[in-house]
């Protein structure tokens, strides 16, 4: 690989296809393609898959992918050696790390979060709260009250760092300490986080995290999820999702299942070995960044966005955090017409997203995002705001994916 010459984001800006003419302000959605992974896809489908075929799974390491790639994202999130795997879709992981949470905590009824959680998250709590019945409940707080709504009543705290439409961030250490202050055990969700800013679950004392790697982990659409297990409960926790490669002897094909040792009990089906690939492409570029320096720069632009869009676009109301430190590395404004607005920004360039009710979102990336490009964008948005461009029928149509 490369050695990075000058700065650190003119090298990584470069390791990234981003269309001639386009802006792209949305990698707290979907990351860009990082110019390396064609090839790397090529190569395991035509050199591994088709020359080796069923024998890849040997002869290929195919097998011990989800944990060589654990713990390459484990490094980007502060977690121990050995205690992070890759596997299955976020909301998967959301379901065993909260099924095996609340099976460390008996005798506790309370699943807490807040109301400003991705849905997905409520969604797999208010199932497993279904299959578990007994008067279990999914209790939500209001973000800026979680830390007081934790008392000695919950079993498992489950919270997203950044609120993916405000990018309001949570102080997730002290939230962790408060749990466990009560007694309860704490998940952290880190989708708008990895690879975002600096995590640290080991030093925070998480007990479980989870995250998807196709925001700002570049993996692609669809690229699967990673879970966390903190040592102290690795060789406990209860995986609920109990999958045939989360068995201790897999190849042994027993017909009850045994939990393998540690993190490989959270294993659950087979490995997407096309996608893994793709993540193995895309972490190749984090081999050569500090997170300290990704955060820096983050913050740099985000307040940069935030200052140009309340001198140029004055009909916008901020929703995220002002302060340095209660912000992830994303800008939300609210714009009675914002879905509007936004398709009219996309048609001229600039992606970004819209959140209902009325969130535009921007996904500021200091990989492959500089100042240039926010100066533009906004003097664009801008542009749409003065004219009232958004106010056309064909931005009026809602899509399926907005």
């Amino acid at each position: 690989m490369t050695t990075p010459t000058g700065s650190i984001f003119d090298w990584t800006k470069d390791q990234f296809h981003l269309p001639l003419g386009m802006i792209y302000l949305d990698g707290n959605s979907l990351g860009p393609l990082p110019k390396a992974t064609p090839a790397r896809i090529e190569k395991m489908l035509t050199e591994e898959w088709g020359e080796h075929l069923i024998t890849g799974w040997n002869a290929c390491s195919w097998m011990e992918m989800p944990t060589r790639l654990g713990d390459r994202i484990g490094r980007l999130i502060g977690a121990e050696k050995g205690h992070t795997v890759v596997g299955d879709t976020l909301s998967i992981k959301v379901f065993q790390a909260l099924a095996a949470a609340v099976a460390l905590n008996p005798g506790r009824k309370v699943i807490l979060s807040d109301t400003g959680n991705f849905p997905s998250d409520l969604y797999m709590a208010e199932g497993l709260i279904e299959l578990l019945g007994d008067d279990y409940e999914l209790r939500l707080a209001e973000p800026h009250r979680l830390e007081e709504e934790i008392t000695e009543e919950v079993a498992v705290l489950l919270v997203t760092e950044v609120d993916y439409r405000t990018g309001r961030r949570h102080d997730v250490a002290a939230l962790t300490s408060k749990a466990h202050e009560m007694g309860a055990l704490a998940i952290w969700d880190l989708a708008h986080s990895a690879g975002a800013l600096p995590v640290d679950v080991a030093g925070g004392k998480a007990d479980f995290a989870v995250g998807c790697t196709y925001k700002y982990l570049n993996a692609g659409p669809g690229a699967p999820a990673f879970i966390y297990v903190a040592p102290r409960h690795a060789e406990h926790a209860e995986p609920a999702l109990s999958g045939w490669l989360g068995h201790d002897t897999p190849f042994a094909f027993e017909r009850s299942y045994r939990p393998a040792p540690g993190i490989e009990r959270m294993r659950v089906g087979t490995p997407p070995v096309i996608q893994m690939a793709a993540l193995d492409a895309a972490l190749d570029v984090w081999d050569k960044i500090d997170m300290e320096d990704v955060r820096k720069r983050s913050l740099a632009l985000t307040g940069l966005m935030i200052e140009e869009v309340e001198t140029h676009c004055p009909g916008l109301k901020l929703a995220t955090p002002r302060e340095n430190d209660k912000r992830g590395s994303q800008v939300s404004f609210r714009f009675e017409h914002g879905y509007a607005a936004m398709q009219a920004l996309i048609d001229l360039g600039v992606i970004g997203d819209f959140r209902a009710p009325d969130i535009m979102r921007f996904g500021i990336t200091p990989l492959y995002i500089g100042e240039d490009e926010v100066r533009e964008a906004v003097e664009i948005l801008a542009r749409i705001l003065r004219g009232a461009l958004w106010d056309q029928p064909k931005y009026q149509r809602r899509k399926r994916v907005t």
